[in-house]
């Protein structure tokens, strides 16, 4: 029996590297968002599997949702955390979506206390278009220290982080910008190896 036990605990694969966990965080209700955010949150979706990345959401509609659209589409993995506490109370009474995900976990915190999960089981995130839930999400990744990329130009209160970033006297914590999601997700891959080399 101990020769067993020798025998599986050599069989583990410590250079095994987990693969990053990407939060996309971004407004539900999308009528003051950019033209194009719907777009470009589905080619971020899209992105993030093609780089091999697992997509999480807040098991949402809007920006989130075009998200894991774009995701598995292209053969990627999405997980979601619902503020409701089951499957029955995530469709009937927050009318939330179920398709385009691999994995929902109830989280039974409502939006608050989701968002708060959402953000800590991530490795990094990334923000699209915005309302105060969006904000919210931002706020504690910065004070969680993630690497966070902004996507400018995609309407809501992302549009203000930068300006918020500046009168806050905070610095700018890990957070990267621009406009164009393959390049912004270039930049946030950047900075989470630049996070692991550190440690």
């Amino acid at each position: 029996m101990a020769q067993a036990d020798s025998k599986n605990n050599s069989n583990h694969n410590h250079k095994h590297h987990l693969k990053y966990k990407i939060c996309i965080s971004g407004a539900a209700d999308t009528t003051y968002c950019a033209k194009d955010a719907l777009q470009k949150a589905e080619t971020m979706g899209r992105a993030i599997a093609e780089h091999g990345l697992i997509l999480v959401t807040g098991a949402t509609t809007g920006i989130p949702y075009w998200a894991a659209k774009g995701a598995k589409e292209a053969g990627g993995t999405v997980i979601g955390l619902s503020p409701a506490s089951s499957k029955i109370q995530h469709v009937k009474t927050y009318k939330l979506p179920t398709d385009y995900h691999d994995i929902i976990i109830y989280t039974g915190f409502e939006y608050s206390g989701r968002n708060l999960l959402l953000v800590r089981s991530s490795d990094a995130q990334i923000l699209i278009c915005g309302r105060i839930g969006t904000l919210n999400e931002f706020t504690i990744g910065f004070e969680d220290k993630k690497p966070i990329g902004v996507l400018r130009g995609s309407g809501g209160t992302v549009d203000m982080i930068e300006d918020i970033l500046k009168e806050a006297h905070r610095g700018m914590g890990k957070t990267v910008f621009s406009s164009d999601p393959n390049e912004l997700l270039e930049l946030l891959l950047t900075a989470i190896e630049k996070e692991e080399k550190a440690e």
